[in-house]
């Protein structure tokens, strides 16, 4: 007969649903997220813990302004551009030239590997990191250089310096990074940057900003700019903002590189809905300090219930887990989904590891419910 923690749990005298909802800090849901529905899962059946969604969805604000801005789908936003445009540079106290936007953040990324490593020249990235980059490079015909993370899974930056040399003409840095939510140290990019080859450009992605909080690790490059014009800093609307679906994203460098990225922009791919929101989102800091406190009360109850199972999850500065689960990842995803629960795909080398977004109460209650029908691995099997 097959062991399972479930079958643990209750020799403890714990049911898998107490083990599962230890003690939720927050209570109830607030109204304020007024597009999550109170069901744990999708019209389809399944819970998705996979692509690192704001579960909650966006403020009760914007959400009225989608209301709103559903009346003008029909026309094109194109009196929006520059609008759009001085709001995310007011936000950020830079100029108008210094901004780019673009349909999310991944097509940033694409800009940004059309424009600079293209014609042959190499881009370093970090792995595992976010994909999408070096897809895009090796389409326009570069080689692409992955170094693997360091053993506290940062980037190891004296191995990606190692690898550069004047044929590198960009440098992916992911921070935190996806998937392992990790923060490499601000002391140690400044230092790393400041090395490389003076043609090479460096892309440091900040979609999960929001989440790492300010230390003496962490300082975005936005908020705290290098004087160094080889930097472009990445934000997106898909995460804190929790308009994923909406796809908005832009760059912040200088007026230079902008101009250079924005040749390889698509044309007209401004949202007319996000180009009503943009403002309310951002003049919003309210809900955003709250987003991110319910982030890391999310966090810790997860390594609570992680810890209750003898689990150790990675330390997260992001809004989604990773974790050693101490069985072939591919077996575990296959678990979730046969139960009709979705986590991140597998990411080697870490092939023992699964990438969990952080849903709501009732979301990770069915997680861990989940978790408990798993087989116990081999390793605590021998005696």
């Amino acid at each position: 007969m097959t062991s399972s923690r479930r079958d643990f749990l209750r020799s403890l005298g714990i049911g898998a649903a107490a083990g599962a909802a230890v003690h939720w800090p927050l209570g109830e849901i607030p109204a304020a997220y007024a597009f999550e529905s109170t069901r744990a899962t999708q019209p389809d059946g399944f819970v998705r813990l996979d692509s690192n969604e704001n579960a909650y969805g966006p403020s009760a604000k914007v959400a009225e302004a989608i209301r709103f801005a559903t009346a003008l789908v029909n026309r094109y936003p194109f009196r929006k551009y520059d609008e759009v445009t001085e709001k995310i540079a007011n936000f950020h106290h830079v100029k108008t030239e210094q901004v780019l936007f673009a349909c999310g953040s991944t097509e940033i990324l694409r800009v940004a590997a059309c424009a600079f490593p293209g014609d042959g020249r190499q881009l370093i990235q970090p792995w595992p990191t976010f994909e999408a980059i070096q897809d895009y490079a090796k389409s326009v015909g570069s080689e692409v250089v992955s170094v693997p993370l360091a053993e506290n899974l940062a980037h190891d930056l004296d191995g990606m310096l190692r690898r550069s040399g004047p044929s590198t003409g960009l440098v992916y840095i992911c921070n935190p990074n996806n998937p392992t939510a990790t923060l490499t140290r601000r002391k140690d990019l400044e230092s790393f940057i400041g090395r490389l080859p003076a043609t090479t450009m460096v892309l440091i992605d900040e979609a999960y900003h929001h989440y790492a909080g300010q230390s003496e690790a962490y300082a975005s490059f936005i908020d705290r700019p290098l004087n160094d014009e080889r930097v472009i800093v990445i934000r997106t609307f898909s995460k804190v903002y929790g308009l994923a679906g909406l796809r908005l994203g832009y760059a912040v460098a200088s007026p230079k590189v902008i101009a250079k990225m924005r040749k390889f922009l698509t044309q007209d791919s401004l949202n007319a809905i996000i180009a009503e929101v943009v403002g309310v989102a951002l003049d919003d800091t309210d809900a955003v300090t709250k987003s991110v406190k319910r982030n890391r009360d999310d966090d810790q109850e997860f390594r609570n219930s992680a810890m209750l199972r003898m689990l150790m999850p990675v330390d997260s500065h992001a809004n989604f887990v990773m974790m050693d689960t101490q069985h072939p990842a591919y077996e575990v995803i296959q678990h979730f989904r046969k139960h009709n629960g979705l986590i991140g795909r597998h990411f080697p080398p870490m092939d023992t590891y699964i990438r969990v977004s952080l849903g709501t109460p009732e979301q990770m209650h069915r997680f861990w419910q989940t978790w408990d029908l798993l087989p116990w691995a081999k390793k605590f099997m021998h005696h």
